[in-house]
């Protein structure tokens, strides 16, 4: 990810000042205090600064005050932070990127009864522990597990009616990927004609390509990179083999010297900027901050924290944000019982004309 230039930097301050500034204005109103967690030090920094750009723009936007906190992206680090908004006595936390930061904040932060909006840990434990942990925990972010679910859910219904294979890159991530397509296949009756791991970042994928040609497969999802992605569609195409690739998240990184085949398949999250409100885009544009990454997931956080508090009625804030429907600048947000978002974000998007574009609602 690019590093944020300092022009940013100096908006970001800037907004984070009025913000601060418009909270003490009306003598004797009482402001909301947000906590805003994120790394602003060290390898993740750039990251952190999408989310403090996200909910500053947007505490600013809804007349919040944004307490913002450098969790570092360590233990140490949400520990602190945790304690910064404990004393603050903040109504609710947003960001969090990394698993360790998070988990050493959350005891803190319970004993606190400070509710927190993650919006990048993924780790599927967080929530699946909380009757047993007790943190209120909510995830903006997906789990760890959607991506793999979506593609298996999305491919399964595209591909009913089509000889399919499913093959891997023998890596953990690109394992789990195929594992969980294929078995969601034969629970519905539905079995590859070939299967297999492959050998990644070779220079070409033509033996592969040979392999699935044989075995009449017309489509194949692939648990592995885009470089491999592409020379397959590559090398497919020269042995006219009438092969439609489908991959994961993996192939929004575009390969270097090999576009992808017309018609390859990606299940990956949508980027917010192309399905955020012209709202929120508006207010990125006054600031002079570009809306990539964590930012408008970290505004829409912010926005979830606001409309809870506005209609807590006295009750505790954590039971505010379970169980109903919030607007967001990304578009509708519920959670579940656990914390976890009830729609799985992710959806199919198809490779045409040099970029990807989602396939309409019917086709996924």
């Amino acid at each position: 990810m690019p590093a944020i230039c300092p022009a940013i930097s100096k908006a970001i301050a800037g907004l984070a000042a009025s913000a601060v500034l418009a909270s003490a204005a009306p003598a004797g109103a009482q402001v909301l205090a947000i906590g805003v967690a994120a790394p602003l030090s060290g390898a993740s920094a750039a990251l952190g600064k999408q989310v403090e750009a996200g909910a500053t723009i947007a505490a600013g936007r809804l007349g919040v005050e944004a307490r913002v906190a450098d969790d570092a992206c360590t233990a140490e680090g949400g520990a602190a932070a945790a304690r910064q908004f404990a004393t603050a006595k903040v109504a609710a936390v947003v960001g969090f990127l990394c698993t360790e930061a998070i988990e050493a904040a959350l005891p803190i932060l319970k004993d606190a009864g400070i509710p927190v909006v993650t919006v990048g840990v993924r780790t599927e434990s967080l929530t699946d522990r909380r009757e047993k942990t007790g943190w209120p925990v909510f995830r903006l972010a997906p789990r760890g597990d959607d991506e793999r679910n979506a593609a298996a859910a999305i491919l399964t219904k595209l591909w009913r009616d089509q000889p399919f294979a499913v093959v891997d890159d023998g890596t953990i991530y690109g394992r789990d990927l195929a594992e969980t397509v294929r078995n969601t296949a034969e629970q519905s009756a539905l079995k590859p004609v070939f299967i297999d791991t492959y050998r990644p970042g070779m220079d070409n994928q033509i033996g592969l390509a040979g392999r699935l040609k044989k075995a009449g497969a017309a489509r194949v999802f692939v648990g592995g990179d885009g470089s491999d992605v592409a020379l397959l569609g590559r090398d497919a195409a020269k042995l006219d083999a009438g092969l439609t690739i489908a991959g994961g998240e993996a192939l929004r990184a575009a390969p270097a010297d090999v576009p992808y085949a017309d018609g390859t398949l990606m299940i990956a999250l949508p980027e917010w900027a192309d399905v955020a409100n012209a709202g929120a885009l508006s207010d990125f544009s006054a600031a002079g901050v570009i809306p990539e990454g964590y930012a408008l997931p970290a505004y829409a956080a912010v926005e979830i924290v606001k409309a809870a508090t506005a209609d807590a009625d006295g009750k505790p804030l954590a039971q505010g944000l379970e169980g109903r429907d919030f607007t967001t600048a990304i578009g509708p947000v519920r959670f579940d019982a656990k914390g976890d978002l009830t729609r799985n974000p992710y959806r199919a998007f198809r490779f045409e004309n040099g970029k990807f574009a989602p396939l309409p609602p019917e086709g996924q």
